[in-house]
């Protein structure tokens, strides 16, 4: 969740980049940096960064002579290497010509930076971003073009990025670009000045006229304006629009509902919650929120996840996840349930509490009775600084999602998920069952999730609007998983129920035809999660045993399986993962669905009756 901002115009651009900084030293702030073009003595790139705060930057820049007026800069949440002045932001390349900052993961890094390597490339840093960097620098020495250089570096990128890069030979202009959805691009439009930021509160202060780069779109920014293109060549004209003083309308952007935009978030979400935790070369899991050390977590030989609602389905599919790569039994526990019942533990238990807000009444009384019986206890929470964090002894697992607005929770589940997988391997690698090697190959699979998640999203979008359009009137639905998608179909359910006021039902599909079954007729929506993994050919049994009772199949399927085209009435598709992974992508069809149908229905999506955000009252 890196903060980004580039300046051109006559102002002082340290001034303005540091201002616009503050507005999003949210998004980051183990480290910040400025670089800025400087006509005297001699043309060059003025680059001044520093570990910690923004405020640590903006005292050094006291003492530093920076002027000039176009410059970048950059606040970061650590993703590949660890927290140090040599990976702040911003990044040159190898002769220091150009710079640039970036908001995203490059997923093939590690074998482009091989490459380049073996053509005699210095490395200064841990970080993806130098490689973009250093590509940018071997592509402008070639053609002599910084817009030119940073089309053809992006070719080679895999994973969602946003960029904002300089030259020192081509002074007063900006180049920004964005790839995928993970990371924002919004472009402010002054009198003779121009701002870009990765999230609009930093140019606010200067203009009300935006611009926001899309997917596969490039810009080169001068105090003129603005030239957009797509990442092929081709010219974009696009108006501008007027960010009204509002602040919950800005913040909101051009989305109809906070629920729609944190559906469209989640990329950059499960980017941020793996920030500064993964390390894919060494095959390793740091997760410093996390206060116990290998001894500790190698004492616990059983979990105890609470939570409630959402994240009592997140733990449903952390259990799997925890089981089966760390071999350590989970029981999952709704917190008001836990509260009202001995619960056995031991000193060998972790009390494991997942919460959004970290204030749900009910998951803090399950903390306070691990407190009370002495028992070490921790928290996957979203909330900074929250109650669930002061209580639990062993620390927590931040999801950093940012602000989730929606009452119906999207981004944040989707988090839930990963951070479950993150302890899993963490566990795991305290207790000795996965090697390096093995770890490695996991971590591939979550640094490569992100660009899953947009393609879903994207993919998912329309077909919701016209499912939406032939189910709004339904009075119930089934939805069925099995494993670690079971779940996911009580979460998907749980979703409609929520924001469209439609009864739905989760099932674990096997359990079908122990009730569920005589709801089934030709008037009944039923949605079958079934990805292509161990258990396939159980769900499409179950599919053909709804289909013979006239049951209308929606099906959620691993792109390109021809099979359950033929037998679902409609399809979902999701791109390949690794099994344990399905869940965070076969939700998100599920979060459209339930999003498009009460949009048909005219409900409120964002405030629907009865529910509040957190519970914190029994």
């Amino acid at each position: 969740m890196c903060g980004i901002v580039g300046y051109v115009g006559p102002r002082p651009a340290v001034e303005v980049v540091v201002s616009g900084l503050k507005r999003l030293e949210y998004r980051g702030y183990d480290s910040a940096g400025v670089a800025v073009y400087q006509p005297e003595p001699q043309p060059h790139l003025a680059l001044l960064r520093s570990v910690g705060k923004l405020h640590q930057l903006t005292e050094r820049l006291q003492h530093a002579t920076m002027g000039g007026s176009c410059g970048i800069g950059h606040t970061r949440w650590a993703t590949h290497g660890g927290v140090t002045e040599a990976n702040a932001h911003p990044h040159s390349d190898q002769q220091g010509r150009i710079v640039l900052v970036q908001n995203g993961i490059v997923e093939n890094y590690l074998e482009l930076k091989e490459r380049l390597i073996e053509q005699g490339h210095v490395f200064r840093s841990q970080t993806d971003t130098e490689v973009i960097a250093h590509l940018v620098g071997r592509a402008y020495a070639e053609c002599g073009s910084l817009e030119l250089a940073v089309r053809q570096t992006l070719d080679l990128l895999h994973g969602g990025n946003a960029i904002v890069a300089m030259c020192v030979d081509e002074p007063d202009m900006l180049v920004a670009a964005r790839l995928g959805n993970a990371g924002g691009v919004v472009i402010g439009l002054g009198d003779g000045e121009t701002i870009i930021a990765s999230d609009i509160p930093a140019v606010l202060d200067y203009t009300h006229q935006v611009l926001f780069l899309e997917d596969r779109e490039l810009a080169v920014i001068t105090r003129a304006g603005v030239r957009i293109s797509t990442l092929a060549g081709e010219r974009i004209q696009r108006a501008a629009t007027r960010l009204e003083w509002d602040p919950v309308s800005a913040a909101r952007g051009d989305y109809e509902h906070y629920m729609l935009k944190e559906i469209f978030e989640q990329p950059r979400a499960l980017m941020d919650v793996l920030r500064g935790r993964i390390d894919v070369e060494a095959g390793r899991v740091t997760l410093d929120g996390l206060h116990l050390d290998d001894t500790a977590l190698r004492q616990i030989n059983r979990v105890c996840v609470v939570a409630c609602g959402t994240a009592m389905h997140a733990g449903l599919v952390g259990k799997f996840m925890i089981e089966m790569l760390a071999g350590v039994r989970v029981d999952v526990d709704y917190g008001s349930e836990f509260r009202y019942r001995q619960p056995v533990l031991d000193e060998h238990t972790l009390v494991l509490a997942i919460t959004q807000s970290g204030e749900t009444v009910d998951t803090l009384a399950a903390l306070e009775e691990a407190r009370h019986q002495g028992i070490p206890s921790a928290a996957i929470v979203n909330v900074v600084g929250s109650q669930a964090t002061r209580i639990a002894s062993g620390g927590a697992i931040y999801l950093h999602a940012g602000p989730e607005i929606g009452v119906a929770s999207t981004k944040c589940f989707t988090s839930m998920l990963v951070a479950c997988y993150l302890f899993a391997l963490r566990l795991a690698q305290a207790h000795r069952r996965l090697s390096a090697d093995q770890i490695r190959s996991h971590l591939q699979a979550l640094v490569e999730l992100p660009s899953r998640a947009t393609q879903v999203i994207e993919q998912a979008q329309p077909m919701c609007v016209q499912l939406a359009e032939q189910y709004h009137h339904v009075h119930s639905a089934l939805y069925l998983g099995r494993q670690m998608n079971y779940p996911i179909a009580l979460e998907g359910a749980l979703k409609l129920k929520e924001i469209s006021y439609i009864h739905a039902e989760g099932y674990p599909a096997g359990e079908m035809k122990h009730g569920p079954i005589a709801l089934i007729d030709e008037h009944l929506p039923v949605i079958c999660i079934a990805p292509r993994d161990t258990i396939y050919e159980k769900m499409l049994s179950n599919i053909e045993q709804v289909k013979a009772r006239g049951g209308q199949v929606i099906a959620i399927a691993t792109e390109g399986d021809e099979l359950l085209a033929q037998e679902a009435r409609h399809v979902l598709s999701i791109p390949e993962t690794s099994t344990l992974l399905t869940p965070v992508l076969t939700i998100m069809p599920l979060q459209l669905l339930a999003y498009s149908i009460a949009l048909r229905r005219g409900c409120d999506v964002d405030q629907p009756r009865n529910l509040a955000k957190s519970v914190t009252v029994e």
